[in-house]
């Protein structure tokens, strides 16, 4: 499966492409019919609107039919919810994410689990999407994890798996297929396989308690499509080595281990579906060893379906997926890989294909389909169930100043970003004409300004997002922007927001802190806050309506209505606090 994401013929430099692709170029439609591609995967550039998104899956879907093999492709999404989503927000149903999700299993058990599953495999099927890469099944008990966080359910085993295997059933009912991921299980490590290779260092015996366990009840109580792999050394699951492009031994990563894939994945706990790497341009596996050699190794290892093997970004890389496939038949003929296997896996790909339907994605008439998503996206019903999810993920961690006294006229709200700012700053407006609020941002934050907002001020809410974006929120390994010098880092937010409360507690200002992603940050920043809420969620889109623009998120609109009475709280902290 490969990326579209760039593609450059205009003599860009290929390490400088950033040109995205929303409509086929003939290079990559050549790609594609040639070597008999079987799958795609798109990102965010690729989705631009329902229109478009449509247009290009069926562009991808032709040239996939004048291949020899003529067998569908799968198009693959990162389509998670909440803090990784790809198709744009304005026009479709983001959700607040697993660990929302999670807040609200005490009291709604796996009902959002199932309703979001279903509208998100809804809204995929109808642009032509056809495989998300979603659930994590991670389970995240490492307050330090990077990259899982906030994707996770739960740092309770046992509740992570029976809300993915709910998501992944709802999802797959819709025609889509889905993925469990990301196996032997990314929930317990402080580095992101995006930057390096994570080793996870348990005894096998809590590796079957925790990081296996809702692998093994979504395969044994469901039917998954897919399991992702993770680019993660597990020395109790094998402890056997590869030489490094360095030449230093390193432990076998997931996705290059047969012991893992294959005698644990396949034979001990009896997946029968298809077995897909995480990407394997991610320095897990680039940083270490080369295209090929990962290729052929996680092809030894058991794997199906290798993601993102090689950039083709350019005409001049082309070519370099030639290679790649001829040392793959190479190894085939020598015997290094095995070609019973080869072509088992081959099967089960087209047997999935065909049990899923894809090739009706060529005889759709597309505009149809096309007016059939424009009802279907976003619409009143899927962003009813959004807003549901949001206020019912609410938590009260400590306090009981809410909702807000009537006689708060004047709250100061102090965000890291000013697109959160004025979502929530709409939002109680809407809620309560008579609250007004003003945004500060730690996007320009300037203490002069602070101090005077505190003299005109009745109370101060303070959020806060704990970790900060990773690239797995932008897609991958091409996003790695530096933060401008006139900007507050995370790190300087997160120094700076205990002082901003303890000048508003010295002001006898009423303080509220929002925990707006992981909940973690809550023991060290919010000791001082009078009330201290969790919504797990940040993300804003750009709404139109009645020719006017404004910038909401259903965490925000949701978090409005729990300060001022509208909604009930009724999360639970799915995760513990040190």
């Amino acid at each position: 499966m490969i990326d579209i994401r760039y593609f450059c013929d205009d003599g860009t430099a290929a390490d400088h492409c950033r040109t995205p692709v929303t409509s086929l170029p003939d290079d990559i439609q050549r790609l594609i019919s040639e070597h008999a591609i079987g799958g795609v995967i798109l990102f965010r550039e690729n989705l631009q609107s329902i229109e478009q998104i449509i247009q290009l899956n069926q562009q991808l879907q032709q040239a996939a039919q004048q291949s020899s093999s003529a067998q569908p492709l799968f198009i693959g999404i990162d389509q998670e919810g909440g803090r990784v989503f790809r198709t744009p927000r304005e026009h479709s149903t983001a959700f607040t994410g697993n660990m929302a999700i999670g807040a609200t299993y005490p009291a709604y058990g796996t009902h959002f689990a199932r309703q979001s599953g279903k509208v998100l495999g809804a809204e995929l099927k109808a642009l032509g999407i056809n495989l998300n890469f979603a659930p994590t099944v991670d389970v995240n008990n490492n307050p330090a994890n990077p990259v899982i966080n906030v994707r996770s359910y739960s740092e309770d085993p046992q509740l992570v798996a029976e809300l993915g295997l709910a998501q992944l059933v709802a999802m797959q009912q819709q025609g889509v297929l889905a993925t469990l991921k990301h196996f032997p299980g990314h929930g317990d490590t402080h580095v992101d396989s995006h930057h390096g290779l994570p080793k996870v260092s348990h005894p096998r015996s809590r590796i079957d308690a925790v990081e296996l366990l809702p692998f093994r009840y979504g395969i044994a109580h469901g039917d998954p499509a897919m399991i992702m792999t993770a680019h993660i050394q597990f020395p109790a699951l094998d402890n056997s080595t590869l030489t490094d492009t360095q030449g230093n031994s390193q432990y076998r990563p997931a996705t290059l281990s047969r012991a893992i894939l294959t005698d644990l994945l396949r034979n001990e706990l009896g997946f029968q579906g298809l077995i897909v790497t995480d990407a394997l341009d991610m320095a897990g596996i680039s940083h270490f060893f080369s295209p090929t050699q990962a290729l052929i190794e996680t092809f030894r290892a058991g794997a199906d379906i290798a993601l993102m093997p090689i950039r083709l970004h350019h005409p001049d890389e082309l070519s370099g997926l030639s290679r790649l496939i001829d040392a793959v038949v190479a190894a085939v003929h020598s015997g290094e890989l095995s070609a019973t296997e080869i072509r088992q896996s081959a099967e089960r790909i087209r047997q999935y294909k065909q049990h899923y339907q894809l090739a009706e994605a060529l005889s759709a008439d597309i505009d149809q389909s096309i007016s059939r998503a424009q009802t279907l996206l976003g619409n009143a019903e899927h962003r009813l169930i959004e807003q549901q999810l949001a206020e019912a993920a609410i938590t009260v961690v400590r306090g009981d100043q809410i909702p807000l006294d009537e006689q708060i006229t004047n709250l100061l709200l102090v965000m890291p970003e000013r697109s959160g700012c004025m979502a929530l700053h709409h939002e109680l407006t809407q809620a309560r004409p008579s609250l007004r609020s003003t945004c500060l941002s730690l996007d320009d934050y300037h203490a002069a300004a602070f101090n005077s907002q505190l003299q005109h001020t009745d109370a101060v809410l303070v959020g806060s997002i704990v970790p900060a974006a990773s690239l797995v929120e932008f897609g991958g390994m091409y996003d790695q922007q530096p933060t401008s010098g006139e900007r507050l880092n995370p790190q300087q937010q997160q120094q700076l927001l205990p002082q901003l409360i303890a000048q508003a507690k010295a002001a006898g200002q009423q303080v509220i802190f929002v925990s707006l992603r992981t909940p973690y940050d809550i023991t060290s920043l919010a000791k001082d806050a009078d009330t201290v809420l969790a919504v797990y969620g940040y993300n804003t889109h750009l709404e139109q309506s009645d020719n006017q623009q404004r910038i909401t998120g259903p965490a925000f609109a949701a978090l409005a209505r729990v300060l001022t009475g509208q909604a009930q709280p009724e999360g639970r902290l799915p995760v513990s606090l040190d």
